[in-house]
């Protein structure tokens, strides 16, 4: 019982604690240097994780997450055409994580599907949500998405196959998106309906995962496009370069103005002249007859007025070549002229 202590001993401690200053240490982080140097006590310090190495650069992730924004908007474009609705798809998320995270965050069932991209080596994911998937199966079926109800299974044989036809106009535009960078051919070559039975990487491995948001009308899903690091190394020093964003569009859009100006330079058009114009009543015209005279207020030697396909576009003056009549141009209608 020596060891117990009484009242008077612990207000005798609790005192002496409240009379003695608490000096507290320093708890700042050390940096030890090989060679001795003093460093700022204000340099940044940040964490590194030698599980998840960040092996994609802020330029790289900033180049695919600008080529996935194009291909959102081709695949929202394609779909809308397709389900007769409006479908808006947007680049949610762009983050590089290991693919063992990636698998832990996806539910079990959904519409897990791997894909290739030849020449590249190795296989890539794309997972559909069922929250979007059965809005979209039922749409192609006829209802309204009023009262749909997702079912927790995996997908049927009939369901798997009117998805498909959601997954070829998706890999359409994946080859559409990169043919900036290089061209690649992307196709579907299996499905599954638990993320947790597919293993292409080590779960280690690092990959690009880029979410989607899925919209049509009243309901919402999601899409995650998986990239393993392995597949896309082989061209990332071609993403890298910021040349391609604006060399293709500049050569794109030259290339198909000359295309549209080669085919529409052989299109027929309709030009004809006016020579005065006029108002008269229904009944003068019913009693005209050869020979009569309808007088107008435009003048002989005055220019008319050139139109092609029905628009003003130019003046000109009536006169005779080799016996032909003929109109000789004068200068294009500017905004100015009243005609």
């Amino acid at each position: 019982m020596a060891d117990l202590l009484d009242q008077s001993d612990i207000d005798a401690l609790l005192s002496a604690v409240d009379d003695t200053e608490v000096t507290e240490e320093a708890s700042g982080s050390q940096i030890f240097s090989r060679n001795g140097q003093v460093f700022d006590e204000n340099i940044e310090i940040r964490e590194y994780d030698f599980k998840r190495p960040e092996r994609v650069s802020k330029d790289q992730m900033l180049a695919l997450q600008t080529l996935q924004e194009g291909f959102a908007r081709n695949f929202g474009a394609s779909l809308s055409g397709f389900l007769r609705t409006i479908v808006e798809v947007k680049v949610a998320t762009c983050d590089q994580m290991t693919y063992s995270e990636f698998i832990t965050g996806l539910p079990n069932p959904t519409s897990f599907n791997l894909l290739e991209a030849a020449p590249l080596e190795g296989q890539m994911c794309l997972e559909l949500s069922p929250l979007i998937i059965y809005p979209v199966i039922d749409r192609l079926l006829g209802g309204t998405n009023q009262e749909l109800f997702i079912p927790q299974r995996p997908l049927t044989m009939i369901e798997g196959r009117l998805i498909h036809k959601i997954l070829d106009r998706a890999v359409d535009a994946l080859d559409e998106a990169w043919s900036g960078v290089k061209p690649l051919k992307h196709t579907v070559i299996g499905n599954e309906s638990n993320p947790q039975l597919v293993q292409i990487v080590p779960p280690n491995e690092v990959v690009v995962v880029i979410g989607f948001e899925i919209r049509m009308s009243n309901r919402a899903g999601t899409m995650n496009l998986c990239i393993p690091y392995a597949v896309i190394e082989p061209i990332m020093e071609d993403l890298a370069a910021q040349s391609w964003f604006s060399t293709a569009r500049v050569k794109g859009s030259s290339d198909f103005a000359r295309r549209i100006g080669t085919e529409i330079s052989r299109a027929a058009l309709r030009v004809s002249g006016t020579l005065a114009r006029t108002t008269i009543t229904l009944r003068d015209v019913r009693q005209l007859a050869v020979g009569d005279l309808i007088t107008t207020e435009h003048r002989a030697a005055a220019p008319i007025i050139v139109e092609v396909e029905g628009e003003a576009k130019l003046m000109g003056n009536v006169g005779q070549v080799r016996g032909h009549r003929a109109i000789k141009v004068l200068r294009a209608i500017d905004r100015s002229d009243r005609v």
